[in-house]
């Protein structure tokens, strides 16, 4: 059977930041009960399809999942092992601010068995900690940082670059000390702005600039810079670790495996009856509940994908990976061979541009491509 990566959605924020078009909500009051109690339902449900299928990893994302009672984390991760076959080595994540409040949970949560902490830092500049609408300060992230590395075996934290100012010296001085803290993963976001976000309506009205494409690709250029200099290396576009340190449940994802997401807004790719289903649930937090009390899951759609859904999917995740896709596992898991999916002039011009290369079977995005892979992989798509 296709091993399986979990995913659980915790959808509540202490804030919404500017940036952010994840699907997260503010609320006075959590009710840490009834999403508790919905959560593992639905993960219920979902394993009694799926079987007993080889669990290789479990995320809690969000939201802030941090915000999650450490019982609600523990209990579902023991259902996750009861319902299906975990790894003895399963790699289970949590997503967490940097807040006081998060930080004295730290703890606990590693008692109810996460072992590897994500840390949503996002800078290491306090002027920019105000402008993102982090509720932390740079203190409060390095205090996080060190009580994180003190207590999972395993830890990875966010940045965010290419924001309004920022130069590429400034940009080099923040993350070195950012890797002077040693760490073994770390995820670097170009700043990018979103639908709907309250930094898409600054940028139209012109009260938000994003450096230019030049002063982007230089930040680019410099971070897989400085992160070689400390050991890292970009294993995709905008994910750098020490070799073996790798986030095994994102690989899932980019190397297009199957995924099971539960609760509100989450999706899933899965292996059923010889077909590759899309899953997608309830977007909003309580109509997801109240379905998931009804019906025992909160779907919203499920749909079998075509071969040419599925292949314009695994390019799309596959090329953002230095290894690329691997040939005979691409028309194993979509039908097509990766001849019959892309245009042979494009791929042949792209080649010659030095922007991807087949190299043992692969096909890889070079670092000129990885820049370029939004213009890309529609031209490559026949």
């Amino acid at each position: 059977m296709e091993p399986l990566a979990l995913y659980i959605h915790w959808p509540f924020c202490l804030a919404k930041c500017p940036y952010c078009d994840f699907n997260s909500h503010v609320r006075e009051h959590i009710p840490q009960t009834r999403f508790r109690d919905a959560l593992a339902t639905e993960l219920a449900w979902e394993a009694a399809r799926l079987g007993r299928r080889p669990l290789r990893s479990i995320f809690f994302g969000g939201g802030t999942p941090s915000l999650m009672q450490p019982e609600t984390v523990a209990a579902l991760i023991a259902d996750a092992r009861r319902l299906f076959a975990a790894d003895p080595d399963l790699e289970i994540t949590l997503e967490a601010n940097p807040t006081s409040v998060e930080t004295a949970r730290l703890g606990a949560l590693r008692q109810a068995g996460v072992n590897r902490l994500s840390l949503g830092v996002q800078s290491l500049d306090a002027e920019a900690l105000r402008r993102l609408g982090r509720q932390h300060s740079v203190a409060q992230a390095l205090a996080a940082l060190a009580a994180a590395r003190e207590t999972f075996p395993r830890v990875s934290f966010d940045l965010i670059y290419a924001r309004p100012d920022q130069s590429v010296p400034a940009w080099r001085a923040e993350l070195r000390r950012a890797l002077d803290l040693g760490p073994d993963h770390l995820s670097l976001y170009q700043l990018t702005i979103e639908p709907g976000t309250a930094f898409e309506a600054l940028h139209r009205q012109g009260a938000l600039v994003l450096p230019d494409d030049d002063t982007a690709a230089a930040l680019y250029a410099a971070t897989g810079e400085e992160a070689a200099r400390a050991g890292l290396a970009a294993y995709e576009v905008s994910n750098y670790a020490v070799p073996g340190c790798e986030s095994r449940h994102n690989l899932a994802y980019w190397r297009y495996g199957d995924y099971a997401g539960i609760g509100p807004g989450a999706h899933g790719r899965l292996s059923l009856d010889g077909r590759l289903v899309a899953t997608r649930r309830h977007r909003a937090p309580e109509p997801w509940a109240d379905r998931v009390e009804h019906e025992g899951h909160g779907s919203t759609t499920e749909q079998a994908l075509t071969p040419a859904e599925r292949a314009r999917e695994m390019l799309l995740m596959g090329l953002r990976l230095s290894e690329g896709i691997e040939a005979s596992r691409f028309a194993a898991r979509t039908g097509l061979t990766l001849a019959e999916a892309l245009n042979a002039d494009i791929l042949a011009a792209a080649e010659a541009e030095g922007y991807v290369a087949w190299q043992e079977g692969r096909l890889r995005a070079l670092p000129e491509g990885r820049l370029r892979l939004e213009a890309l992989l529609p031209a490559l798509l026949v």
